[in-house]
């Protein structure tokens, strides 16, 4: 059952378990570390929740303090669309922790990636869906 919001700014999230889970993960990833936002919807549980990631890092950044800017798409892609301010603000921050950016926004998660290991059950679930596609 989701629990009323518990902190101000929220924009009426539920704080469901999920919701708990990927906020609590995104807090631990490490400066100069990047992931993506199907990393955490794995992570937490939810294997086919990238966008649900998606919109609690959108609702609950400011509330929580979370560091969005190591949060990516699926390629380490930033997810805003080159030149805007937000794509242009993600890559600062990020290079300002030492990761490195192509200009056409994307960085190599084989250098940055968080190296949090998905539990075995979670990995054959997320293969398991994407089979059945």
């Amino acid at each position: 059952m989701p629990r009323a919001t518990s902190k101000p700014g929220m924009n009426s999230i539920k704080m469901t378990d999920f919701t708990i889970k990927v906020i609590s993960l995104i807090q631990k990833i490490p400066k100069g570390k990047v992931t993506t936002y199907g990393k955490i919807a794995i992570l937490a549980g939810k294997p086919n929740g990238s966008r649900g990631v998606g919109w609690i890092l959108h609702s609950c950044t400011k509330s929580h303090g979370l560091p969005w800017q190591r949060v990516l798409g699926a390629t380490g892609k930033i997810s805003f669309p080159a030149r805007t301010p937000e794509f242009k603000k993600q890559k600062k921050l990020l290079t300002a922790e030492g990761v490195k950016v192509s200009l056409s926004g994307r960085v190599d998660l084989d250098i940055y990636g968080w190296n949090k290991k998905i539990p075995k059950g979670l990995f054959l679930l997320k293969r398991l869906l994407k089979d059945l596609g």
